[in-house]
């Protein structure tokens, strides 16, 4: 019986592993759901280096294991192994592979990053545009009202200078909580509401320490520094409540530093966005504490003078003659 030649088992190996890697690699269910325009992007990169790990895996295994049995000890053979110095050709392809694969990945990440609104050379503070000396460097980390012009840096930097977001949010870090400011409308609120579809701008600030602002839904994090201002571009794709995650250790109670991100359809944001406004009004008690049970029926329609077409003197009268 002819015996198979060593080439074509390494290349039905070879077939093997690849089907295996790829399937695996894209059918895992390792990641949350996608929520944002930006998720399928990191995904994307998620999966290629997965189905590389698994493919490695199953090389560096398999070998292990068909060695193991192959060039066993046998029973009765006590003589000595063959002497094997080293193969110059396989160091060398086992370096090459591994450096063509990072390279590889690298430039996929760059291009990914780029895509997704990371590199703005022009912003970065460290660009020659922005150096400056010790004493104004000091100065504008000590002076809040600069740190709050100066340029961002983060993902979705870049479009900032070519494109409006739809929605801008301002958002602060602190031990141990965050919080939200809506500068157009007047709303501060301890979670993030956002309209689904919409190009939500985060504008993230640090009150005391480094603070990570991370959704993984999103696929999106960027870090909360002090005195450093730093953005964070994104468009959500699906309604639902999303955790919001500290992701910088920042003390003690770090843990339980922890928000929502609750993305609405467009009316449903404008009706929370005109509820909060009412809430957040100085004479809120005015607005909401007034129980109709002890209004008058002049006093508990007169807010409605105007939808009901009458005028005060009109409603005095009926309320009179009742």
């Amino acid at each position: 019986m002819q015996q198979i030649p060593g080439s074509l088992w390494t290349l039905v190996a070879g077939i093997v592993v690849t089907a295996l890697s790829v399937w695996i690699g894209h059918n895992h269910t390792l990641l949350p759901e996608q929520a944002s325009l930006q998720a399928p992007l990191v995904d994307g990169f998620f999966n290629i280096m997965f189905t590389i790990a698994i493919a490695l895996f199953l090389v560096v295994e398999g070998t292990i294991l068909v060695f193991l049995v192959k060039y066993r000890r046998r029973r009765g053979d006590d003589t000595d192994g063959l002497p094997v110095e080293g193969n110059v050709p396989l160091e060398i392809f086992w370096t090459a592979i591994p450096s063509v694969i990072v390279i590889g990945l690298g430039i996929y990440s760059v291009d990914v990053f780029n895509q997704m609104g990371g590199f703005e050379p022009g912003n970065h503070p460290h660009s020659p545009a922005h150096v400056a000396s010790g004493s104004a460097i000091a100065a504008t980390l000590n002076n809040t009202a600069e740190s709050k012009t100066a340029p961002s840096i983060g993902i979705g930097a870049r479009n900032s200078q070519s494109k409006p977001a739809d929605l801008v949010v301002n958002v602060t870090g602190m031990q141990f909580a965050w919080i939200f400011e809506y500068p157009n409308s007047g709303v501060t609120t301890g979670e993030l509401h956002v309209p689904i579809g919409a190009d939500v701008q985060l504008n993230l600030s640090a009150q005391d320490v480094i603070h990570a602002f991370w959704v993984p839904q999103f696929r999106l994090k960027q870090d909360a520094l002090p005195g450093i201002p730093t953005e964070l571009r994104f468009t959500a794709t699906k309604t639902g409540t999303y955790p919001v995650v500290c992701a910088e250790l920042c003390g003690g109670y770090h843990g339980s530093m922890r928000s929502q991100v609750i993305v609405h359809t467009p009316a449903e944001y404008d009706s929370w966005l005109k509820e909060s406004q009412v809430a957040q009004k100085p004479d809120l008690h005015q607005a909401v504490a007034v129980n109709p049970a002890d209004l008058s029926t002049s006093e508990f329609l007169a807010p409605h003078i105007q939808h009901l077409g009458v005028s005060a003197t009109t409603l005095e009268s009926i309320v009179k003659g009742q």
